[in-house]
């Protein structure tokens, strides 16, 4: 089970930076309140991500997931995942926390799963160099878009349509998997036509809530993750953080934390920095679902607030040589959040050998790795303190599908919360629309000419060059 140890963000570890002691207890009328609300609206409107773990909806994608999975096991030596923001970055963190670093470069017998790749970008670079080792003929390819019409993915599949029509022929959906709207759409209709096999993107589970639905599950079973206990792992959590009981309620404390340093204490930057390289993923993926669906010029009454909070992600020990003489010096405008791992598995007992015969760096000698990153982290917890930097830290027990699970719960329920907290919608994001529009104008797609020449008005030629 997750454990957060929040002391560090009470004025009794960090004076007049943190929050009062009894901050919890203070609140837990409100918190209550909160909760209760949000209890209430679980698996409505664009809540529906919350029945992501429970039945009916949960035993429905994975015998969905499985299947396609166990159809495929075999036929591929490489999938390539195509998607971007929150049809990427879930599929992405999970294969990183879960599965080995080197696990591309393992033989056939040695890995659970076929070669993965996720494909986030239409950098021209990127995509050639990741098609310049997969042999469409030995490739799946799972395509995400709820709609079929996000420029990027749809840039992306269009490509590799025409690569396997060209190489396998008139079989080329047989080497596709979409995972998009079940019922309409751009991306719906051309499965159709093709005879491409679909896994759905729920109804009412936005794309940075989807990577416990098929958008992140095929992906994790077609690579060997036992996909049943990140549900699991997230269900439990979720019972967690339904007790109205605020000091029992992991997400509804770690939400108040961080809003009210954020709000009260002008600590609006907010670092994810986790001790294990299995999670430094995980911080991207936490980035995009704190700043989009907290980041709001308008709150629910329409008034303008400009709320939100930017979130940084940081890996311990790398980022203690770069990242932490700023925030220890710089000014006192952050809350870092560490994660801790306290069983490393098989990779616990890596010992630092003696006999180097240097005395600078013998009392290394005969230490564990794992007590040395642990203790670094603690180091630099100690170091905060002392400097009145708010921080706090997500004890993981072990770094497997379970906790994985928990953890996205966690961020995305405390998400919910922050969003009631700061008054505004936490599901929208009309200022990416913009960009989106802007896009389409540029590319010459009909119907959008007017952004064309809004974006050329804007960003005409100027004098300002050097």
């Amino acid at each position: 089970m997750l454990r957060i140890d929040y002391a560090n963000c009470l004025r009794s570890r960090v004076g007049e930076h943190g929050l009062a002691d009894d901050t919890i207890s203070a609140h837990a009328e409100k918190l209550t309140e909160l909760t209760r609300s949000l209890n209430d609206s679980r698996g409505t409107g664009w809540e529906r991500w919350r029945e992501l773990w429970n039945a009916p909806m949960r035993d429905t994608h994975l015998n969905q997931a499985h299947a396609v999975a166990n159809d495929s096991e075999g036929r591929f030596k490489n999938v390539i995942v195509l998607g971007i923001g929150g049809s990427a970055l879930g599929n992405i963190a999970i294969q990183s926390a879960l599965n080995s670093p080197s696990y591309n470069l393992l033989s056939d017998s040695e890995r659970p799963g076929p070669r993965l790749f996720v494909v986030d970008n239409v950098d021209p670079a990127n995509l050639n160099a990741i098609l310049s080792i997969c042999d469409p003929k030995e490739t799946l390819f799972n395509v995400i878009s709820k709609s079929g019409e996000t420029a990027e993915t749809a840039s992306q599949f269009m490509i590799i349509r025409k690569i396997l029509q060209d190489s396998v022929g008139s079989r080329w959906a047989d080497h596709v998997v979409a995972i998009t709207d079940p019922e309409k759409g751009t991306m719906r209709s051309i499965c159709d036509d093709a005879g491409i096999t679909t896994l759905p993107v729920p109804e009412g589970v936005g794309g940075r809530f989807s990577v416990l639905s098929p958008v992140g599950l095929f992906s994790a079973a077609i690579a060997g993750i036992d996909i049943d206990a990140l549900l699991d792992g997230a269900k439990a959590m979720d019972e967690r953080c339904s007790n109205e009981d605020a000091s029992k309620n992991p997400a509804a404390v770690l939400a108040h934390l961080l809003v009210r340093l954020g709000v009260d204490q002008s600590k609006p930057n907010h670092v994810m920095m986790p001790y294990a390289n299995s999670l430094k993923l995980m911080g991207d993926w936490y980035a995009q679902l704190w700043a989009e669906s907290l980041g709001k010029k308008f709150n629910a009454q329409g008034n303008e607030v400009f709320a939100g909070f930017t979130p940084i992600s940081a890996l311990g020990t790398t980022d203690q040589h770069s990242q932490v003489q700023l925030y220890r010096e710089g000014p006192n405008d952050k809350v870092i959040g560490f994660c801790e791992v306290e069983d490393f598995g098989d990779d616990q007992s890596l010992t630092i050998p003696t006999g180097m015969g240097v005395d600078a760096i013998e009392y290394l000698e005969g230490k564990r790795m794992v007590d040395l990153l642990n203790a670094e982290k603690r180091a630099t917890e100690y170091a905060l303190v002392e400097s009145q930097r708010p921080n706090y830290t997500i004890k993981f027990p072990k770094v497997d599908a379970h906790h994985v699970g928990e953890f996205i719960a966690l961020w995305e329920i405390a998400t919910a919360y922050a969003g009631l907290m700061l008054g505004i919608d936490a599901y929208d994001q009309p200022a990416v629309e913009t960009g989106k529009k802007a896009t389409f104008g540029l590319m010459g797609r009909d119907g959008y000419s007017d952004w064309l020449s809004k974006v050329n008005d804007t960003l005409g030629e100027t004098p300002f060059v050097v």
